[in-house]
């Protein structure tokens, strides 16, 4: 009999993460404030306001993208990616070691999905936590997790079952 319910289900969204919002924000007033400050007789001015809102509205949309989704469900872990991203299923039977970290030492990553690196594989989009998983084979899963002790209750109560 399989559970349809997820024990865990978590969505990671694109634009959400404040590093790169900031970013975006800051570029949008630059724009409006060299607007601001350029001469009204120049003919392309009007364009650093279309550019100032277009980098707004981007971002307004990118916080409504899904990148992927993460179900811990049936004994496995269920990855759904964006658009044409292949589902990766991980079975829990195959894991050896699962441990709470952190996903990167560095201050800024960029978002990925099912990136394959010196024997491992990684999942994230936001957040400083990650859940590594160890398999069998020794390769390593790295998932990112805005809610990473959940996640990891979440694992550990499925691997128990």
């Amino acid at each position: 009999m399989s559970n349809t319910k997820p024990v865990f289900l978590e969505k990671q969204y694109l634009g959400r993460e404040w590093i790169p919002v900031t970013i975006r924000l800051v570029l949008a007033m630059l724009c409006f404030a060299v607007f601001f400050f350029t001469d009204p007789n120049e003919r392309n001015a009007d364009l650093l306001v279309v550019v100032g809102f277009a980098i707004v509205i981007i971002s307004i949309i990118l916080g409504f993208v899904v990148h992927f989704s993460i179900k811990v469900q049936n004994g496995s872990i269920l990855l759904n990616g964006l658009w044409t991203t292949k589902l990766v299923k991980i079975d829990l039977n195959s894991i050896v070691k699962v441990e709470k970290g952190t996903y990167s030492r560095y201050l800024v990553n960029n978002p990925v999905y099912n990136l394959h690196s010196k024997g491992t594989i990684r999942f994230y989009t936001a957040g400083n936590e990650a859940i590594h998983l160890t398999d069998r084979d020794g390769l390593v899963y790295i998932i990112g997790s805005q809610h990473c002790n959940e996640f990891y209750r979440a694992i550990e109560s499925e691997m128990n079952k």
